[in-house]
């Protein structure tokens, strides 16, 4: 399998002094997870959006900055994983189903 792309995903074209960003990879045992689902739950718990995850497991929100709770469902796995997004910043994470 191919492994995700060192750095996350591409940056070009995004103004991060105006982005609040919050992307990263799903994977398995290591490897990455295509064809997942990741939501974006704000502090309450309530769903704001839902995006598949790319081939190589890659996924994107531009969000509000705060506090974030990310859904990965993949086949026979969910997992939640809380993420704090800052303006200008980016949120790259790894969520391990």
């Amino acid at each position: 399998m191919c492994a995700p792309k060192v750095g996350g995903l591409s940056l070009e074209g995004i103004d991060l002094g105006k982005a609040t960003v919050i992307q990263g990879t799903v994977t398995r045992d290591g490897e990455p997870v295509g064809g997942a689902y990741v939501r974006l739950l704000d502090s309450a718990g309530e769903f704001t959006a839902e995006v598949p995850t790319s081939a190589t497991g890659n996924f994107r929100f531009f969000a509000a900055p705060g506090t974030w709770t990310l859904r990965a469902l993949a086949p026979g796995a969910s997992v939640d994983l809380v993420v704090t997004a800052t303006q200008g910043k980016i949120a790259d994470v790894e969520v391990a189903v």
